[in-house]
């Protein structure tokens, strides 16, 4: 199995730069070409704003890197292909997504790679499971050889209402079992609750049907503003949002079975749009969007095995987005003229 990610002292890691390779996928494949940062890029992220270009920063986990397509087909390289209007400047975007990091990660990326770029527009897109990721300590990933072992992630702690930084640098090691104590083994996301039944139901072919008949609710981290993980992915996006000095879009992105219909996205919805009113950022909710697409044509907005957005499925989000970025874009441009 190729290695796609390095070692990085404070993110935990990044994709191997200037790296091109082509990763096996149910969908045939898709060629992945990293840029000297370690994001995927065909190009590098250079500092100064291109003369009579506009910019927007883009963050996020798997979902907005782009598994399971090549970059060209991701939401930011399909927006950015569409948005220059006639008489507008071209818009650049910067794509920031690293695959299997939680928000807490992401905002690192911010601070260790993007801080000093110039942009007009930032947007993070929070796939909404990222609230486990937020909350853990370690997480499992594939080594070099393609096994899963388990690793410390950078983390932060939220005491006294303030946020501390834990696990910077990271062990570069992974742990064996004997090696976690007890409360370091409840820190191990492991991807939600009911982890053998969850297992066996998948194993078994089951998982769609089990979540149609049961209506399970995998994130009950949103249900209640008092929630501890909810109040930590809060206290990290308000520190983020308010370090930024250019506009900010908020894009909760919804799990496979809000899509399905099969859970209920009432309580995300509700926590994303709390926050953004009290930051007075612009909310972007793309479900309404996507649940207006008929349900046949709406299941082939992501793989038969993956969970990831096939190209349609970027199609259709990047359809979703580009009012809201143009509209932005706009309104600066008028405010400057």
């Amino acid at each position: 199995m190729r290695q796609l990610y390095e070692y990085h002292p404070v993110v935990g890691y990044r994709y191997i730069p200037r790296l091109q390779v082509r990763i096996p996928h149910e969908g045939g494949g898709y060629l992945m070409q990293v840029n000297e940062q370690g994001f995927r890029a065909n190009r590098p992220f250079v500092r100064t704003r291109t003369p009579g270009h506009r910019r927007v920063l883009v963050f996020g986990d798997s979902f907005t890197a782009g598994d399971a397509v090549p970059n060209r087909q991701r939401y930011t390289d399909l927006l950015e292909t569409r948005l220059p209007a006639a008489g507008t400047p071209p818009v650049e975007f910067y794509n920031f997504g690293l695959s299997s990091t939680g928000t807490d990660q992401q905002y690192l990326i911010w601070r260790e790679f993007a801080r000093d770029i110039e942009h007009d527009l930032v947007v993070i897109a929070v796939f909404v499971e990222n609230i486990r990721r937020v909350a853990a300590q370690f997480r499992p990933h594939r080594d070099e050889h393609g096994i899963e072992r388990i690793y410390a992630k950078p983390y932060f702690r939220l005491e006294n209402d303030a946020l501390r930084l834990c696990h910077v640098p990271p062990r570069r090691e992974p742990f064996e079992d004997h090696e976690l104590d007890a409360s370091q083994a409840a820190a191990v996301d492991q991807g939600g609750r009911f982890l053998l039944l969850r297992k066996m139901v998948t194993k078994l072919g089951l998982r769609d049907m089990v979540q149609h008949l049961t209506q399970y609710q995998p994130l009950p981290h949103y249900d209640s503003p008092a929630n501890p993980a909810w109040r930590l992915m809060r206290a990290i996006l308000t520190q983020w949002v308010r370090a930024l000095d250019r506009p900010v879009v908020l894009m909760p992105l919804p799990l496979p079975q809000h899509l399905d219909e099969t859970c209920d996205a009432a309580p995300c919805q509700a926590r994303f749009a709390e926050l953004a009113g009290e930051l007075g950022c612009r909310l972007h909710d793309p479900l309404p969007d996507l649940l207006r697409i008929a349900p046949e044509t709406r299941r082939r907005l992501r793989w038969d095995k993956d969970i990831h957005f096939t190209p349609a499925g970027h199609d259709a989000l990047a359809r979703s987005l580009e009012p809201v970025i143009a509209a932005m874009l706009g309104a600066q441009l008028a405010r400057a003229s």
